[in-house]
């Protein structure tokens, strides 16, 4: 088994930030956001915690006409990037943006209809905080919907998801996506920190070749 390797918590440098928007995230962020609203179908409001550039809350305001969204990072180049990209698909008054650390948040308990999250735990060197977080400020019957890279097995696994996702790419972003494989959790490592939570560990699944996905009601 390949072991964890952190990456760094935040990433706020603006030209890492750039090169992040720049990747074809597009069939991803779709993929999310159509799985999110099979789980969900009505969302109201809406958490997205590490929301990067907030291209996942467009996707959504695409998708849903119904959810107003709290867009959160903790990297401040990221949300610059962020209010341009909602200014350009016309949704900013549908979504706000929050500067803020996963790991303590400033929303008060039971006060999101739905929290959601794409690729936010392999940056968390202590996942349990932040998934306490997300439990805090759901709702009772609200939902939570979290999805990840999942940690493959050896590196002869890791180049083989590079070389089929990232060939395109420029070395930068391979680098980046490698990285982040490495940084990943199992689906058995996030089934034990959910059943610690007091969550089914089978609501934690392999929904592809590289993600892992946690839905629950809470």
């Amino acid at each position: 088994m390949l072991d964890r390797q952190l990456e760094p918590e935040v990433m706020d440098d603006p030209l890492e930030s750039q090169a992040y928007d720049a990747m074809d995230h597009d069939s991803v962020n779709r993929c999310f956001v159509e799985d999110f609203l099979r789980f969900e179908p009505s969302p109201a409001d809406v958490l997205d915690l590490g929301t990067g550039t907030a291209r996942i809350p467009i996707e959504l305001c695409r998708q849903s006409d119904s959810c107003r969204i709290m867009a959160s990072d903790a990297a401040s180049s990221m949300l610059d990037i962020a209010r341009m990209n909602l200014s350009e698909e016309g949704v900013e008054h549908r979504v706000q943006l929050h500067h803020g650390d996963a790991k303590s948040l400033g929303f008060d308990d039971d006060y999101f209809g739905s929290v959601i999250s794409n690729s936010l735990i392999h940056h968390v060197p202590d996942p349990r905080v932040v998934l306490q977080e997300m439990v805090r400020v759901t709702r009772p019957g609200g939902t939570i919907f979290v999805r990840d890279l999942l940690r493959p097995s050896s590196m002869d696994q890791v180049e083989s998801l590079v070389s089929c996702y990232t060939a395109n790419e420029p070395a930068e972003s391979q680098q980046l996506f490698r990285q982040s494989l490495i940084a990943a959790l199992t689906c058995e490592e996030m089934a034990d920190l959910v059943s610690a939570l007091g969550f089914d560990p089978q609501t934690v699944k392999a929904t592809s070749d590289r993600h892992w996905t946690w839905a629950a009601r809470k």
